[in-house]
């Protein structure tokens, strides 16, 4: 192993902390900066792939719909013949995307982040490394909740006291709570996954749990409600994938932890005070805002939908074609759909929907995989990071937190720990085993090689 294949693993631990300190990397001159480092993530693997005299490629299928979406992108951009005259402008082209400067910058985008898992993927190929990065996450979610709730009592209205939003609530270092709570859902998964495994140790598991009860804690603060219905969620998903095969007992006894740890996140909630996702959910879905009455958007996307079968009307075009049905008459400007299901239908019609019924199927299909290995330590990391991405699945019915850089470098950084944690490694070891005992072959048959 070289020292560059060492500096990439670092690399990839550190891109899902830096892109959510540098406020979820949102603004242009931090995206920019962003695609820097993912060229820089090239460059590098091709001179240790030079170094180690072999060329190191994921063959996994997860990768497919993520290209797959891009090129569509691509295809939706080509002109195909001129219109005639468009508001007495002649030569426009003729595109699928009723915005092709939107729908360009979304491809370059989307295969940014289809290169960085791809880098994940080949990087993350050692029982060490996921015990590196579990750790790195799990340390990450504290500290960072930590600090969330401090700025919380102490500048509830500004990002590291400085940056004052004016159009939405922050929290930690977000312009919007909910993007905050979509990052706290997987850190938080990742240690949650490890002790509904029994994938800890018992010096270790008081740790984890004081760690899981300060994330908790921070999320409920935040007042994101989707975010508390999305961690409900990824609760009930762990227990399900480790009771089924333990009895009655055993599903018991993870129901009690599971209420344990929620009434402490409560706890240290109520023990901070002020507005609450709990306190939130008195409120109606809908609210005089048009820029956040779900249900109104929801209804407009639907016409968006039906008026742009089965093309799409551009990825990143959904503010274009919203304006033609807003009831505001653009009073407000809302330039995302509030459901990523909705708004992959409306950019990309037919083909959204078959892209991203494939990915639900291979990601499904990673995660029960995952859950199903002998190794107990990878067992608990495929649950982890199982059910923090089925969270912010969830999430994404209420809410379009996939759309912000950071956690979609957090998502596909789980991802790829999900599919890792189903590969047998050379420096396995179960902590439970005894040490006589030789290491268990995997019942699954690895669906990722490195060579």
């Amino acid at each position: 192993m070289t020292k560059l294949n060492k500096i990439i693993f670092i690399l990839i631990c550190a891109a899902g902390i830096c892109t959510t300190l540098a406020y979820g990397t949102v603004h242009q001159p931090v995206i920019a900066v962003f695609y820097t480092v993912i060229a820089m993530f090239v460059v590098l693997w091709a001179i240790d792939c030079g170094l180690d005299g072999n060329v190191r490629v994921s063959r996994d299928m997860l990768q497919a719909p993520l290209v797959m979406l891009g090129a569509y992108a691509l295809i939706q951009i080509i002109p195909f013949g001129t219109f005639a005259e468009l508001n007495g402008i002649t030569g426009v082209p003729r595109t699928i995307s009723l915005d092709p400067f939107s729908t360009q910058v979304t491809a370059i985008h989307i295969f940014a982040l289809c290169i960085f898992f791809a880098i994940a993927l080949i990087y993350i190929d050692s029982t060490a490394r996921l015990r590196r990065i579990v750790a790195v996450i799990t340390v990450f979610g504290f500290i960072y909740a930590f600090y969330a709730i401090l700025q919380a009592v102490l500048s509830p209205d500004k990002i590291y006291g400085i940056y004052k939003p004016q159009s939405a609530t922050p929290f930690g270092s977000f312009v919007n709570r909910h993007d905050f709570a979509a990052i706290i859902e997987m850190t938080i998964s990742i240690p949650l996954g490890m002790i509904f495994a029994g994938s800890l140790r018992s010096d270790k598991r008081l740790l984890y749990i004081v760690a899981i009860a300060l994330m908790g804690s921070a999320l409920l603060l935040s007042g994101s409600r989707g975010g508390l219905i999305s961690l409900i969620a990824a609760i009930i998903l762990m227990v399900i994938l480790t009771s089924r095969a333990r009895g009655t007992k055993s599903l018991v006894l993870k129901t009690a932890l599971s209420f344990a740890l929620i009434m402490a996140a409560v706890g240290g909630a109520v023990f901070v005070g002020g507005d609450t996702s709990l306190t939130r959910f008195n409120d109606a879905v809908a609210s005089d805002d048009i820029s956040s009455s779900r249900t109104q958007i929801w209804g407009v996307t639907l016409k968006v939908i039906a008026e742009n079968l089965p093309l799409g009307t551009g990825l990143g075009a959904y503010a274009q074609a919203y304006t033609r049905f807003d009831p505001a008459g653009g009073f407000e400007r809302v330039e995302q759909a509030h459901n990523d299901y909705l708004q992959v239908l409306a950019d990309a019609g037919i083909a959204g929907f078959v892209i991203g019924a494939l990915f639900l199927f291979l990601f499904f299909r990673a995660g029960v995989i995952g859950a199903a290995v002998t190794n107990t330590f990878r067992r608990g990391v495929a649950v982890g990071a199982f059910a923090g991405c089925f969270a912010i699945m969830v999430h994404s019915l209420f809410d379009f937190v996939l759309h912000i850089t950071a956690v979609s470098v957090m998502f596909l950084t789980l991802l790829a720990m999900l599919v890792a944690s189903s590969r047998e490694y050379a420096d396995d070891v179960d902590e439970f085993d005894k040490p006589q005992r030789k290491r268990r072959s995997a019942i699954v048959t690895p669906i990722q090689g490195r060579r």
